[in-house]
């Protein structure tokens, strides 16, 4: 897969191709039921595949200081498109100027003009242009007039997991609020795999070592998606041994019980005994155990954690 920052380095020889647009956040399951359609769409015209998305995310530059909560790396949602297909992955830096574009701009400068898109494929709530003005009505009008088809693909959903009556739309929101409430079995049901939260690993106030307990204290990025307070089930992986999966109990939060004030996010790795310090690492969450909880002496932690641990290796167990 190529992977293309801006749209200044396309191939002299670059004809025609299916794109498919958006921040693609998370890449849900209905991200990857979108990107695979234009995968085969383009399989069928022989063209090449392109997956347009943005960096930063579109409501940071708009409106500073909204930036959600980002569910994937730039990096780990180029493997994701990757994994599906995808010839090119093109990220387009989301600047001012580019938000001042009109609808009609956008399609003429972007999509035709240097993409020579002969069909666009987006979910049917999309919108584009300033102030969001463009829809997918529009976008099949002006593909009649600059030469390319558009499809507005329906909206994957799924049951609550209650079995009730309520549909669930895919999305990237529904993802992060499921993530906040420390549902993570919910947001793995939407995303279609574990949520995963990267960062390198820093040092701590050694506490863990200290009550028989050593973990990995990750530095996150800014705007991650991390947890609600608790501790979870998770799988760990190290950048320089993605295949190699290893359990981990981890715990979210502000260690109430030593009267904790930054949050921070630990992971205490189940079988080896390795110092990860300085590694970029990857923490995939299966399951939460329980909520933070203050217990009156150290002794009283240990036997908690002692039993997180057993848990942790129950659930884990036959997932390798």
């Amino acid at each position: 897969m190529q992977r293309w920052r801006g749209l200044g380095d396309l191939p002299g020889s670059w004809g025609r191709c299916v794109v498919t647009i958006g921040v693609f956040d998370g890449v849900h399951r209905g991200h990857r039921e979108l990107i695979s359609r234009t995968v085969r769409a383009a399989a069928e015209r022989g063209v090449p595949s392109v997956v347009l998305t943005f960096d930063p995310h579109p409501s940071e530059v708009i409106r500073p200081g909204s930036h959600p909560a980002q569910l994937t790396t730039l990096r780990r949602k180029a493997e994701l498109v990757e994994g599906l297909g995808v010839d090119v992955f093109c990220v387009l830096p989301f600047t001012l100027e580019l938000s001042r574009l009109t609808a009609h701009e956008f399609v003429h400068e972007v999509l035709v003009d240097k993409l020579h898109a002969a069909a666009v494929i987006v979910g049917e709530n999309f919108t584009f242009g300033a102030k969001a003005a463009g829809d997918v009505s529009l976008l099949r009008t002006l593909g009649k007039r600059f030469g390319f088809v558009a499809f507005g693909a329906e909206l994957q959903g799924l049951l609550a997991q209650e079995q009730t009556e309520n549909e669930i739309t895919f999305s990237s929101t529904y993802v992060r609020s499921c993530i906040d409430a420390g549902d993570v079995i919910a947001a793995s049901e939407a995303l279609g795999r574990p949520h995963r939260l990267e960062g390198i690993v820093v040092r701590g106030d050694g506490r863990g070592h200290d009550l028989g307990y050593p973990t990995a204290n990750l530095s996150t990025p800014r705007f991650a998606a991390v947890p609600a307070d608790g501790v979870y089930a998770a799988w760990f992986t190290r950048s320089s041994d993605p295949g190699g999966r290893l359990r981990a109990a981890v715990s979210v939060g502000t260690n109430p019980t030593f009267s904790g004030r930054e949050r921070t996010v630990e992971a205490f790795v189940l079988d080896i005994d390795e110092d990860f310090y300085g590694q970029h690492v990857a923490l995939d969450f299966v399951a939460k155990l329980r909520d933070q909880v203050r217990f009156p002496t150290s002794e009283g932690l240990v036997k908690q954690i002692d039993e997180d641990v057993t848990r942790t290796r129950q659930l884990l167990d036959g997932q390798d």
